[in-house]
C-alpha cells in the first residue's frame, strides 16, 4: 500500500515524501507540481499526452490544471518520491516577472546543482529539522527547477492554463461547481444552469479549461478533503458525508484513487508549517 512519509503543509503548498507502489487515477491539481524520484524503482508518469519517466536523471514539471496519471514501476516495494504543490500566490510573490506558474516543459533533466537542492530539501522534509529554513529551500529548489525548464524552447505555448477561460458560460458553470461542491453535485443541472446542452458542455468545458468537469469538480473535492483532514479533527465519515459521498467506504476508495493512500493515513503524515 503506498503511504506518506512525511507530509508539511504551508504557505507554499504542500511538500511530501511518499512511499508509491499504485496507481493513480488521471487527476489534476489548481498548484504546480514537482515530481522528484529519490530511490527504488523507476515508474512513469503521463501529463495530458506526454508519456514521462520518472528516474534519478530528470524531473516531471506539471502546469496547474493538467491532467495527470502516475504508474509505479514497482508494484510491491514501490518507489521514494519527493512530490511538491506550489501554491500559485506564493509562487507570483517571489518570481520576478512570472505571472503565474507555467513550465517551459514537462520533462527536464537534472543538473547536478538541481539533485542537490532536491537532496537536501528531501532530508529536510523527512527530518522534519530546521523547518523554519524549508520554506527557504523550498523557494531555491522551484525557482531553479522553473528556470531548468524555460533553459531551452519547450512547449508550454500550448498547455493550457485554466485562467485562460474566456466564455462566460463556463465562467458561470465554474461558479457554480465552486460554489457548493460534493460528490453528489448534478453536473447535468450545471449544464442547463449555463444555458447548454450536456453534449455541448462537456465539450466546451474541456476545450476552454483543458479539463473535463468531472476531473475539475474531482480536484476541488480532494483540495476540500485535504484541507479538513489536515486542519480539523473531524472525523473522516462525517468529511466524506459533508462532500456528498454516500458512505465512508466510497469517500475512502475515493480518496485512495487520487492521493494513493486513504485518508487516516494521509492525516496521520500531515503537519502544518
Amino acid at each position: 500500500m503506498s503511504r506518506a512519509i512525511a507530509v508539511f503543509h504551508g504557505c507554499f503548498g504542500r511538500a511530501t515524501i511518499y512511499q508509491l507502489n499504485r496507481p493513480f487515477n488521471v487527476h489534476a491539481h489548481r498548484e504546480g507540481h514537482l515530481i522528484f524520484h529519490l530511490g527504488g524503482a523507476d515508474g512513469n508518469i503521463t501529463v495530458g499526452d506526454t508519456f514521462c519517466p520518472l528516474s534519478s536523471t530528470s524531473f516531471v514539471a506539471v502546469c496547474p490544471w493538467e491532467p495527470h496519471n502516475f504508474v509505479p514501476g514497482d508494484l510491491d516495494e514501490g518507489a521514494l518520491f519527493l512530490v511538491l504543490y506550489v501554491n500559485q500566490e506564493w509562487f507570483r510573490r517571489g518570481a520576478s516577472g512570472a505571472a503565474r506558474i507555467r513550465f517551459g516543459r514537462t520533462l527536464t533533466e537534472r543538473s547536478s546543482a538541481i539533485d542537490r537542492e532536491i537532496r537536501r530539501t528531501a532530508a529536510m522534509v523527512y527530518s522534519a529539522q530546521a523547518l523554519g529554513e524549508l520554506d527557504r529551500e523550498l523557494r531555491g529548489l522551484i525557482d531553479a527547477c522553473y528556470a531548468e525548464s524555460w533553459r531551452r524552447p519547450g512547449e508550454a505555448a500550448e498547455r493550457r492554463i485554466l485562467e485562460a477561460v474566456t466564455d462566460f458560460r463556463i465562467r458561470k458553470s465554474i461558479r457554480l461547481i465552486e460554489e457548493g461542491p460534493g460528490a453528489d453535485i448534478a453536473l447535468d443541472d450545471v449544464a442547463r444552469e449555463a444555458g447548454l446542452s450536456r453534449p455541448h458542455f462537456y465539450k466546451l468545458f474541456r476545450s476552454q479549461t483543458g479539463v473535463t468537469p468531472n476531473l475539475y469538480l474531482n480536484t476541488l473535492l480532494m483540495e476540500r478533503a485535504i484541507d479538513v483532514l489536515v486542519k480539523t479533527e473531524k472525523p473522516v465519515a462525517d468529511i466524506g458525508f459533508d462532500l456528498g459521498f454516500s458512505s465512508q467506504s466510497v469517500f475512502t476508495r475515493f480518496f485512495a484513487s487520487n492521493v494513493g493512500m486513504a485518508p487516516t493515513d494521509y492525516r496521520r503524515a500531515a503537519q502544518l508549517l
